[in-house]
């Protein structure tokens, strides 16, 4: 078997699978891996004592030293959920308040002036890996996912922050559908279909304040995580200040607009855009698609399982 060299005296090094991919994460700082280890516990990768091959991706933390200056003539732009961009279309950097990312092919780089905001040291992770995965035909959808038990198809529930997906989806886990997660999701092509899998691992469901209960709801509900599931139900969600809740059937058309609004590095992230926006046109065609717009009856125990069941 290959012992992989790393490098001397890391602090924190750990290595996971997603997908079929390694990925390698390491800081030299022992106050940052310390942070560091509580998120990736938080993603659905699975650990690797000893790997027995060179990991695919490579990202090294920083904490403490002067971000490094970005190459200057690169192309800038804001993203949505905030932060700046460069990039020259093939390495990107986003900047972060007191954080910093750069991506390449197969490694990321996070900088962080000494310990950054958890927030935003868990968007600078999370970008990082997400950009690295990307590269191998993994794209992530802000969304989260659960299974018809009837026809063990997915039925992704896509929506930004405060729009229902945790709530939605916490209802039919209760009902006894299988989960993928809450608010982040993988995709791929798998033998010619979209696969979708879970990448947060618990769920983070507001207690009637600003602030949010986490758990995992196996633990909790005794629900089932799969894997993986192959869509068959897009849900885009909205709230209603109504007490029943509606649908509106979506064309193919209407559905990748919806879903490029939803996957913005789709468009942002040039470099490998070409086999993003394939997968994203392939879910619209192997998907029936909704707007669902959210009454308060979704909170009906059992209510949300019953309206759902049949849906294609």
């Amino acid at each position: 078997m290959e012992v992989i060299k790393v490098f001397d005296r890391p602090a924190c090094r750990r290595f996971y699978k997603v997908a079929g991919r390694l990925l390698f994460i390491e800081s030299v700082d022992l106050r940052l891996g310390n942070l560091i280890e509580p998120l990736f516990a938080g993603w659905q990768l699975e650990p690797v004592a000893l790997p027995d091959r060179s990991p695919d991706i490579r990202i090294q933390f920083f904490c403490g030293d002067a971000l490094p200056e970005i190459p200057a003539n690169l192309n800038r732009f804001e993203i949505a959920d905030g932060g700046q961009c460069y990039t020259d279309g093939a390495d990107y950097y986003l900047a972060l308040g007191k954080a910093l990312v750069r991506v390449q092919t197969g490694s990321a780089a996070v900088w962080v002036d000494e310990l950054a905001a958890p927030a935003v040291l868990a968007k600078a992770a999370s970008f990082s890996v997400c950009a690295a995965l990307r590269r191998y035909g993994l794209f992530e959808l802000h969304a989260a996912g659960v299974i018809n038990p009837d026809s063990e198809r997915g039925v992704l529930i896509i929506g930004p922050s405060g729009s229902g997906k945790s709530t939605l989806a916490l209802q039919l886990a209760k009902a006894g559908w299988p989960y993928l997660s809450d608010d982040e999701l993988l995709l791929s092509l798998v033998d010619g279909e979209v696969e979708a899998r879970g990448f947060r691992s618990f769920f983070a469901v507001k207690d009637g304040g600003d602030s949010k209960t986490c758990f995992e709801p196996g633990a909790v509900l005794g629900s089932e995580r799969r894997l993986s599931a192959l869509p068959g139900v897009l849900l885009f969600t909205s709230l209603s200040a109504e007490e029943t809740t509606r649908f509106r059937r979506l064309t193919q058309a209407e559905t990748m607009m919806r879903l490029l609004r939803a996957c913005p590095w789709a468009t942002y992230d040039t470099a490998v855009a070409p086999p993003n926006l394939e997968l994203l046109s392939k879910l619209a065609r192997q998907t029936s698609a909704f707007d669902l717009f959210a009454g308060s009856d979704l909170l009906r125990p059992g209510f949300a399982s019953d309206l759902l069941l049949d849906l294609d």
